[in-house]
């Protein structure tokens, strides 16, 4: 029971790190000092995509899951199991791809265009 459940936890805490990772520069405008947690999550985010890196949550819920009596993930991971064909199809898995990098982007260009207007204000 207890690791079903760690599985379960760790698979919502994998779900919000990548919806803090799509939105997190937006939140950044708001609170300007996660600019830096959000590039952190970011080059891991991009990183296990370009390099084929395995997370660690996705480590940690297949070791719970197999504890808990369960199949672990897939090899392709936790985006290919929970979110590929199921949020989008298969066939847009690329278009996906890059509307995240162009949110991404253009969160920081929004954050960029706060945090020079602001220093421009303190700076009068």
């Amino acid at each position: 029971m207890m690791y079903r459940l760690l599985a379960d936890a760790t698979a919502g805490v994998h779900f919000l790190f990548v919806a803090y990772l799509v939105v997190g520069g937006f939140l950044a405008c708001r609170w300007r000092r996660t600019i830096w947690t959000h590039l952190a999550a970011v080059i891991w985010g991009f990183g296990t995509v370009l390099f084929d890196l395995t997370c660690p949550l996705t480590n940690l819920e297949n070791w719970a899951r197999r504890r808990a009596g369960e199949a672990g993930l897939p090899p392709s991971g936790f985006i290919d199991h929970y979110l590929t064909g199921v949020l989008y199809p298969r066939s847009a898995l690329e278009l996906v791809r890059v509307l995240v990098v162009l949110v991404v982007v253009t969160s920081w260009v929004l954050y960029l265009r706060f945090y020079r207007r602001r220093s421009a204000q303190v700076v009068r």
